[in-house]
Order: C-alpha cells, then sequence, then structure tokens
C-alpha cells in the first residue's frame, strides 16, 4: 500500500508541468509582479510631486 501511494504520488508530481493549470498560476504571478511594480512606481511619482510641491511654495 505504501509503495502504491509513492507511485500515485510520483505520477501526479511528474504530469504536474503539463497541466495548463500551471500556466494560469503562472500568468497571475506575472501579473501580480507587473502591478506591484507600476503600483510603486505611481506612489514614488506621486510622493516626489507632493514634495516638490511643498518645497516650491516656501520660496
Amino acid at each position: 500500500m505504501k509503495n502504491r501511494s509513492w507511485a500515485i504520488l510520483t505520477a501526479i508530481l511528474m504530469t504536474t508541468p503539463f497541466i495548463s493549470g500551471c500556466e494560469v498560476i503562472g500568468g497571475i504571478f506575472k501579473a501580480g509582479v507587473w502591478t506591484g511594480t507600476i503600483g510603486v512606481i505611481l506612489i514614488l511619482i506621486i510622493i516626489i510631486f507632493i514634495i516638490a510641491k511643498l518645497f516650491s511654495r516656501k520660496k
């Protein structure tokens, strides 16, 4: 029984790269990385803009 469990587990692990669901999950992670990167860049631009406005008023 124990050998059969290992055989099933091995078969599942070997076929995992061929399942299209893995591609979907990979696409979601790629989209998440790009969304996070763009979000951080936008926040930095907004912070720099606010700081520039604050210092330009004092002159």
